[in-house]
């Protein structure tokens, strides 16, 4: 099936490697922040790169309008997200050599 036990040793350790490289990049992420701007950059929004939102800035002139502020926040929110998703699907390819691995995004 695979050749040789070689070359299955080969591609185990491949594996563990990728692994050890993905929690490395897990680890950094959650330490790098991802932000976002919307309502001509009235709201800022800030997310870890673990998808955690780690701060929202208003400027006081949107606050009149709640449903504005509302979609601002919810606008600015889920880009900060997809950059932090964007980064992660970056590094995570680069970690596994262009390999798709079905569930990790």
């Amino acid at each position: 099936m695979f050749g040789n036990l070689g070359e299955l040793a080969g591609m185990m350790k491949k594996f563990g490697d990728i692994k050890k490289n993905m929690e490395t990049i897990k680890d950094d992420l959650a330490k790098m922040e991802f932000e976002a701007f919307s309502g001509n950059d009235r709201v800022r929004v800030v997310a870890t790169g673990d998808f955690r939102i780690k701060c929202v800035e208003i400027a006081p002139s949107v606050t009149a309008d709640p449903i504005a502020l509302a979609d601002y926040v919810q606008l600015a929110a889920n880009a900060a997200l997809d950059n932090a998703k964007c980064e992660l699907q970056r590094r995570m390819q680069e970690a596994t050599g262009g390999i798709n691995l079905p569930g990790l995004f």
